[in-house]
């Protein structure tokens, strides 16, 4: 059953009762057996010439379990993992409006450093690493309306206050599908975050490590990017689908 539906989400048009045994490994009288059952369960549809394709059920139920989905639920097992692996914190933010919201952070570790934005704290878009993956999925002409409306507070001397500088920072993250923090928002602390992603392919959180700039290591981007596409797998995204 799971591999004739397998084959029928794998291809957009209708599929004929040979190709789906022939791909399935299945006999065609078991092929169609199966799917007489799918078809009276609306998992999949039978057509007029002959052809299966996926049934509303499928839609129905996907619907539900979409609702019942919980973010911090979802991530939080990996998070720990990815603090266990770099015994650092590990920081789930969502976006609203001008701001980042972490929802969710694994324990600081052995990190000294005073961390400002906590579990229900806000920080700026443009002074996080989080928050810059949100601008980064923006049109240009929003990105701009942004910074006039905030003015691009800074907090350090590492802060981008200009139009210009963020918007090549944003552009280095489209190219690279992960943000940076360095020293931004706090002194001697520095970020990387990768963006997480809904079935639909919209960017619905950010997951960040953040630790001491003497502390950082070279793979923690792809550990991040790693787990944050992990988190995106569980909540229904597939690769290419923005």
């Amino acid at each position: 059953m799971m591999a004739l539906l397998d084959v029928l989400a794998d291809c957009a048009d209708p599929v004929s009762l040979k190709i789906l045994s022939q791909r399935t490994g299945l006999h065609p009288s078991t092929a169609h057996r199966i799917l007489a059952s799918l078809t009276g369960n609306r998992f999949v549809e039978r057509q007029d010439a002959g052809t299966y394709q996926l049934g509303i059920r499928l839609l129905e139920l996907g619907n539900l379990v979409k609702t019942r989905i919980n973010l911090r639920q979802v991530a939080l097992p990996y998070m720990q993992q990815l603090h266990e692996k770099i015994g650092e914190s590990v920081n789930l933010g969502i976006r609203h409006e001008d701001e980042i919201v972490y929802i969710e952070r694994t324990s600081a570790g052995r990190s000294l450093v005073r961390v400002v934005y906590l579990v229900g704290g806000r920080a700026p878009l443009h002074l996080t690493s989080v928050g810059k993956l949100f601008l980064a999925e923006d049109p240009p002409q929003a990105v701009k309306e942004y910074a006039k409306r905030t003015g691009l507070p800074g907090k350090t001397a590492h802060s981008l206050v200009t139009l210009a500088s963020l918007e090549k920072d944003l552009e280095r993250i489209r190219r690279h599908n992960v943000g940076f923090d360095d020293e931004e928002a706090e002194v001697g602390l520095k970020c990387v975050a990768a963006p997480i992603r809904d079935d639909e392919g919209a960017m619905v959180a950010g997951l960040s490590v953040s630790a001491p700039t003497e502390r950082h290591q070279e793979n923690w981007p792809t550990l991040v990017k790693e787990t944050a596409d992990a988190i995106s797998h569980a909540l229904g995204y597939l690769p290419g689908k923005r």
